[in-house]
């Protein structure tokens, strides 16, 4: 999906590589997240494919720290994440996958927690308005609602309103996950004391240690990262 949403930009310039193309979704994945925001699943999927109508949504292009120590550009649709959800991302494609992408992705998640200790991160929201430092759990920066195989990771993000929602999960320790999970996959996770909730059109993030990131469910690189919205950037067949 990402690497699809990747092609309709020129990779120089940023400008679309033929604007009359829109994006049409075959939901076969593993996490089958953004699908969720469109209201589309296998049963109507054919149908949008075939005379479904064209929308314009936002995209966001993030700007993040390669494995080999590269600053990198890429452009997502659905959600950027970083904490454990870039680990998670890593180890999503197990012996579960074929059978349910949620399984796989929980199961991702435990044995994530398992190895993982709460990093501190500085986030900055549109420029110096908005700095914060948490020791976290997850980091998500969403157009999308959801990302992990169904969790409501940003509840209340729209794909067309030109915004991005940030949530934050500051650090859980493992018998804190495993009693908040539901809480956690549910549209209600920011009734959570340890859940925060953000909105902007450009987020930045750092960190002193090392902090993975996931892009649309892509294991990319970590911290230090910068995502700006474009809104309407890219068409999509609805139902």
């Amino acid at each position: 999906m990402n690497e699809v949403a990747n092609g309709f930009f020129d990779p120089l310039t940023g400008n679309p590589l033929r604007p009359g193309a829109a994006l049409g979704i075959l939901p076969l994945g593993t996490g089958g997240d953004f699908r969720r925001s469109l209201g589309i699943d296998l049963r109507n999927s054919i149908d949008v494919l075939a005379g479904g109508t064209a929308r314009h949504i936002d995209a966001g292009l993030a700007r993040y720290k390669g494995y080999d120590n590269v600053m990198h550009s890429r452009y997502f649709v659905n959600v950027v994440s970083f904490g454990m959800g870039g680990d998670v991302a890593a180890r999503s494609h197990n012996f579960l996958s074929p059978a349910s992408g949620k399984a796989a992705f929980l199961l991702a998640t435990l044995e994530t927690f398992l190895r993982y200790g709460g990093k501190r991160v500085r986030l900055t929201m549109d420029g110096n308005i908005g700095s914060h430092s948490f020791p976290v759990t997850n980091v998500a920066v969403g157009n999308g609602r959801y990302h992990g195989g169904g969790m409501h990771v940003c509840p209340k993000a729209k794909i067309d309103d030109g915004a991005l929602d940030v949530t934050v999960i500051e650090y859980l320790r493992m018998h804190e996950l495993a009693a908040n999970l539901p809480t956690l996959y549910s549209d209600n996770l920011y009734r959570h004391r340890k859940t925060h909730h953000f909105r902007g059109r450009r987020v930045s993030a750092e960190s002193d240690e090392t902090v993975l990131i996931e892009i649309d469910g892509e294991p990319l690189g970590m911290l230090p990262l910068e995502i700006t919205v474009l809104p309407g950037a890219i068409p999509v067949l609805y139902p």
